[in-house]
């Protein structure tokens, strides 16, 4: 199962590259994917059904429950091979929806791939984060995949709602796994239902969460409105997630924690009511469209509402009957959303008011439709109406196995009052598509391929068949059903009954549809006069109301707080800093036991620290201050060394040479001295601070020193350092090994800090909306030594030459500081700073010419591969049978110079080592070369 799902991401990886090659016909390819998976399944999900158990697990991160737990249960596997076969099928059926040439193939066909593994994933996770994980990124991809045409004002809105109204629902349910988590200690959704919590206000809060995210991903009430909008998508879009995939997780949630949870409270009258609501709503809605589109995306919403009734019924019946409606609709309704795409591609219109004689031209089609629309409707022989005269036993039997009495008959009429609309809009479309129009003339059609009508024909034709395979579904769906306590009648799909009130009910149904579609002239008459003259609530205005409030809420509390002033905001951030650990330390304090210095060479550098600081806040000259702030920094780096810490303070004096170098950089444009304003309050204020600040952070830290009463877990790092990340340099092993997970997401940092301040530098346009010229990357033709472009006056060619000399023993130093750095001082970090200040001699010997000519590539580039040699070197283990990010020892022959002992994690220590050299070309192209083309413009200008 992880193979088949890893799969499906590799081969959306790879669709860009090759999309240019095949063109279209690149989604024949990539429909191979989970068609092969669905052939996998197939024997597998038999074996479910007769019993057994298909699991699949792989160790992440154990000591957190973070495993890849993979489960093939009877709903997840009817679920899967629904996402596979249709997903298939979708994507052959866009090898003639997509027209030759299309630019955006490449990124279309990519995301629908990666979509249909995120959802494979989803169905088939049994681990709670990691059904999160697949969770969300059916969310994101989905959001991708609505929002298809960007230029286009309705797919961005659409995109954006469905981003947010499903996010919204995905954190819902995330706290609300969590607290399940924490309550049961089961990390896993089988042992949530093996290991139910007893029932609590806690738990009922819980479920409830996590029924928020259902609801808003099946577009429930109140989330309803953002799957119509969703229909600006492209058609194999909505034909996928918002009929078979994604908008089917929802239900899949509710029916897989049904058989353990229908009992909370809350449970069943919250989802047969919404469900109910969402029925009629969107049966009246779908009455209302002229768009054949819009009107399945309503009839989707409404049988949305009539999947998550049935399965949140909670019975055994009910359960058989919502599996089978489910895999009925996710039939049904893919076809006709597939039906409308030929048909908008051929006519070039889905108004359903300038579509007529399409019967004639395309008799094929008109069958198919018909086809579909019937089990959409509930007609025999059609799947469908197996499927409906099943969840009318199921809500017949309701009083039976669940005593609702009166709310059984009331859940029943509204059921009825839904089946009855969709009768009626199936018919509309019928009608509206096919039917011919008096007054108008055939619309005209362009030909396509035979292949293009294919794959709806033959999802229509599944349709048919279901219908008469009745005998072996119900052994299918019975496998999941029969987790329920049995009910007053044993579930089973047939197209005859015999005379039952569930076909009377049909019948009934049936007749009342028709009626409403014959009448649907004084019908839309009586509904617009509704809408127009009542207060109906609409959800979408409120999600738009609140948006906006939230949009002015933010502007007015941007505009109290966010003054434009730096020393404001820096005074708020430092004064929160002194008064939580301050408050604290005054509610606990004791008179701590703590001497000022151990040796003279501690003292001396406290001494210098504290001039320094003195001077820096006294003086005028901001180059000054900027390198008595370096005085203080070269003396933190003093005290490391006096503490026995040549590592830390090999580091300290590298990065603090690299900063003080930038901010002399930075300083070029500004000022010369800091503004000479009077000693007013504004001042005695920021002295109060700073002087609170200091004393605030000093206090805490000896306190906190003092207040340990366990021994520090540092001592005990020697060994496991040398055992287990097979180096002596504990700092190092630390980094790479012990605390990996911290250093990659320090990675990450750094490479989103770099980012920001190219982007705060590298402005396309400024302020004025001129255009500004983007900064690229030279490298000269010319063999010169040193490719200087500077002045005379600021030329050393003493500089110059010493530079290129040494330039490259610098960087074989910074190789061996890497490698040496897990049994000695060094590491990637430190490799890094001394290649960054390498380059920053080389361009202050030759200007920016001479950096782009030590190091011709972009700096986005380092970074990017920084950061994926780091994270493969943490998930490399994982295909061993090892866990992230663990180390190994190897030792390795090597003729005439003896054994090489290699550790893994050094591949990692190339991660941090490229990712810090990236950081400093970013920050030296940013500070050093675009600062010196604003001054050439600016002295092109004035001369």
């Amino acid at each position: 199962m992880i193979s088949f799902i890893l799969l499906h991401f590799v081969a959306a990886a790879v669709a860009p590259a090759l999309a240019p090659r095949f063109d279209r016909r690149i989604f024949l390819l990539l429909a191979l994917v989970p068609a092969a998976t669905f052939v996998w399944l197939l024997p597998r999900v038999a074996d479910v059904l007769a019993g057994q158990t298909q699991t699949e697990t792989l160790t992440w991160i154990p000591q957190l429950g973070l495993n890849v737990d993979l489960t093939l249960n009877p709903l997840s596997g009817v679920l899967a091979l629904l996402v596979t076969s249709i997903g298939a099928l979708v994507l052959v059926y866009c090898a003639w929806y997509f027209r030759e040439g299309d630019t955006e193939i490449w990124r279309f066909s990519a995301v629908l791939t990666a979509f249909a593994g995120s959802m494979l994933g989803l169905v088939l996770a049994d681990n709670i984060y990691l059904l999160f994980i697949f969770w969300e990124l059916t969310t994101v991809l989905s959001y991708l995949l609505i929002g298809h045409n960007p230029e286009r004002r309705a797919n961005r809105i659409a995109a954006m709602n469905a981003l947010l109204v499903t996010t919204f629902g995905g954190l819902s349910m995330f706290v609300g796994l969590i607290i399940l988590h924490i309550t049961t200690g089961e990390t896993t959704l089988s042992g949530l239902m093996t290991n139910p919590p007893e029932s609590s206000a806690i738990v009922t809060a819980a479920v409830m969460l996590v029924l928020v995210g259902a609801l808003s991903k099946s577009a429930l009430l109140p989330f309803h409105f953002w799957l119509p909008g969703a229909m600006a998508a492209p058609t194999p879009v909505s034909a996928y997630l918002h009929a078979a995939a994604m908008v089917k997780a929802g239900v899949y949630l509710v029916a897989l924690l049904a058989p353990v949870y229908a009992s909370t409270p809350g449970w069943r009258p919250v989802l047969v009511t919404l469900g109910i609501s969402t029925m009629i709503l969107g049966g009246l809605r779908a009455l209302r469209q002229y768009d054949a589109k819009l009107l399945i995306a309503y009839g989707t919403v409404s049988q949305l509402g009539f999947l998550i009734a049935i399965v949140g019924l909670g019975t055994q019946s009910a359960a058989f009957a919502g599996i089978a409606m489910l895999c009925a609709h996710a039939l049904f309704k893919s076809a006709l959303f597939l039906i409308v795409g030929v048909i908008d591609r051929s006519a070039g219109t889905r108004d359903i008011r300038e579509l007529s004689g399409l019967r004639k031209k395309r008799p094929t089609l008109f069958v198919a439709t018909v086809a579909a629309t019937s089990s959409m409707a509930g007609l025999p022989p059609l799947f469908g109406f197996t499927a409906k005269e099943a969840v009318f036993n199921a809500f017949l039997d309701a009083n039976t196995d669940l005593g609702w009495g009166g709310w059984g008959t009331a859940a029943l009429i509204g059921i009825l009052a839904g089946a009855v609309l969709t009768i009626a809009y199936s018919l509309r479309f019928v009608w509206g598509v096919f039917g011919d129009k008096p007054g108008l003339d055939d619309t005209p059609l362009r030909e396509f391929s035979v292949f293009f009508k294919a794959v709806p024909i033959f999802l229509a034709f599944c349709s048919v068949a279901a219908g008469f395979a009745g005998g072996w579904l119900t052994k299918t769906f019975t496998a999941y059903s029969a987790q329920f306590p049995a009910g007053a009648h044993e579930p089973v799909l047939t197209l005859w009954h015999g005379f039952t009130p569930a076909l009377g009910l049909t019948i009934v149904c049936i007749l009342l549809g028709v009626a409403l579609f014959v009448g649907r002239h004084p019908v839309a008459w009586f509904q617009h006069l509704l809408v127009d003259n009542l207060p109906f609530p609409d959800a979408e205005r409120g999600y738009r109301t609140t948006l906006r409030g939230l949009d002015r809420l933010a502007i007015e509390i941007t505009g109290r707080t966010q003054r434009g002033s730096l020393p404001v905001y820096l005074g708020i951030v430092v004064l929160v800093v002194a008064i939580v650990p301050g408050s604290a330390m005054l509610r606990a304090w004791q008179p701590p036991e703590f001497h000022l210095f151990d040796n003279r060479i501690q003292l001396a550098a406290g001494i210098i620290m504290v001039v320094a600081a003195i001077l820096t806040v006294r003086s005028r000259r901001r180059l000054r201050a900027v390198l008595m702030v370096g005085v203080t920094g070269y003396g933190m780096a003093l005290l490391f060394a006096a503490s026995g810490a040549p590592d830390l303070a090999l580091t300290q004096v590298l990065i603090e040479t690299f900063l003080l170098v930038t901010f002399v950089l930075v300083v070029r444009r500004l000022p010369p001295f800091f503004s000479d304003r009077p000693f007013n309050i504004a001042r005695w204020v920021r002295v109060a601070i700073g002087a609170a600040t200091g004393i605030a952070v000093a206090g805490f830290g000896i306190i906190a020193t003092n207040a340990r009463i366990f021994e520090p877990i540092s001592t005990n790092w020697a060994k496991p350092a040398k055992e287990y990340g097979g180096g002596t340099n504990i700092v190092n092993v630390a980094l790479v090994d012990i605390r990996a997970w911290d250093t990659l997401g320090e990675l990450s940092v750094l490479v989103v800090a770099a980012t920001g301040v190219a982007s705060l530098i590298f402005l396309i346009t400024d302020r004025s909306g001129i255009q500004k010229r983007p900064h690229r990357v030279v490298t000269p033709d010319s063999n010169d030594w040193l490719s200087a472009n500077l002045h005379d006056d600021r030329r050393s060619l003493v500089f110059e030459i010493v530079t290129r000399v040494v330039f490259h023993a610098v960087i074989v130093f910074s190789i061996y500081l890497m490698l040496s750095g897990h049994n000695s001082p060094g590491g990637g970090f430190a490799g890094g700073l001394v290649v960054g200040l390498a380059l920053m001699i080389r361009y202050l010997a030759g200007g920016r010419e001479e950096l782009d000519n030590a190091a011709p590539v972009d700096a986005g580039m380092v970074l990017g591969t920084g950061l994926a040699v780091a994270a493969l070197a943490g998930l490399l283990p994982t295909l061993l049978g090892g866990d992230v990010l663990q180390t190994a020892t190897i030792d390795i022959p090597i003729p005439l110079f003896g054994e090489l002992h290699l550790v893994t994690s050094v591949f990692f220590d190339v991660g941090v080592y490229l990712v810090v050299v990236g950081v400093a070309l970013d920050v030296l192209r940013s500070l050093g070369s675009r600062i010196d083309e604003q001054i050439e413009d600016e002295e092109a200008v004035s001369a």
